[in-house]
């Protein structure tokens, strides 16, 4: 497998759900007028607390300084695991379990912190820009490095780095919240772009009763991670919950916000995860 480091520079924002008004022109812009940008990364996570964006540099530019945003000091790089040519995919585990071993638990054990986003076609792995000689040392041996300079992809090689490793057990809670996974094309957008808009700025609360179906119709649940904000340097959060599931070969997209982390895993496989999670916190 290959592992590639994409070219973005970027940058992972918190725009408060009382400030969001103030937003709404940079973030229509971003959503949905890409050539009105050179944004080329971006993504809007809402939880009940925040709205949580992760873009690139020029992006960031369109966010402006106010009360209302909050933003992480470092700068990340997302990573992403390509085999055959295509993104990474097995006809079993699915999402972050599907690089839980050969990703995520050696980052945790050399104490390097990621920020995870699962996609329905692929999952990134953000880290900081400052760790890359750490994670390029760290993952050589089981991955052909990749570095994109100017749309090219050119080899990285190892470099000696070394860090230590600790871990928190976090308290986590699943709501009945049911979701599913799914893609849209960007052509699509201008014709759901009511939709969106209705649900992004002129919904009160998080939209429980708020389901838009894929082909397959599959329902996911949540799990969140975390009693309190969780911060940007602990590692192995991810690693906690996702080596598990891995090895019972159960598929789980995980995706990092600027408080809390939460990971969605099928329906029928929420009891579980239930008990392995309870068994945990009770250690």
């Amino acid at each position: 497998m290959d592992l590639h480091i994409l070219a973005h520079r970027l940058r992972v924002t918190s725009i408060s759900k009382s400030g969001l008004q103030n937003y709404t022109h940079p973030l229509i812009k971003l959503i949905f007028l890409r050539n009105r940008t050179r944004c080329k990364f971006f993504s809007l996570t809402e939880t009940p607390e925040n709205y949580t964006v992760v873009l690139d540099e020029e992006g960031f530019k369109e966010l402006h300084p106010s009360e209302h945003l909050q933003v992480e000091c470092s700068t990340w790089l997302p990573l992403n695991v390509v085999s055959n040519g295509n993104a990474s995919s097995s006809s079993q585990a699915v999402g972050v379990t599907k690089i839980a071993k050969s990703v995520i638990a050696p980052l945790a054990e050399q104490h390097v912190s990621v920020f995870m986003l699962s996609t329905y076609q692929t999952d990134f792995i953000l880290v900081r820009e400052k760790d890359l000689s750490v994670v390029i040392h760290t993952l050589a041996e089981e991955f052909s490095i990749f570095r994109e300079e100017d749309g090219e992809s050119v080899p990285v090689h190892s470099q000696d780095a070394c860090n230590a490793h600790h871990s928190t057990v976090h308290p986590v809670m699943i709501p009945q919240n049911q979701f599913c996974v799914m893609s849209l094309d960007p052509d699509t957008l201008p014709g759901i772009a009511t939709t969106l808009i209705d649900v992004l700025f002129y919904s009160n609360r998080f939209p429980a009763d708020l389901l838009f179906t894929s082909s397959s119709g599959e329902l996911w649940r949540m799990v969140r991670i975390g009693g309190q904000p969780l911060g940007f340097d602990e590692c192995g959060i991810v690693a906690q919950i996702s080596q598990p599931l891995a090895d019972s070969d159960i598929s789980a997209y995980y995706i990092s916000t600027f408080s809390f982390d939460h990971a969605l895993v099928r329906n029928h496989y929420t009891h579980i995860l239930s008990l392995y999670l309870f068994s945990t916190q009770a250690i």
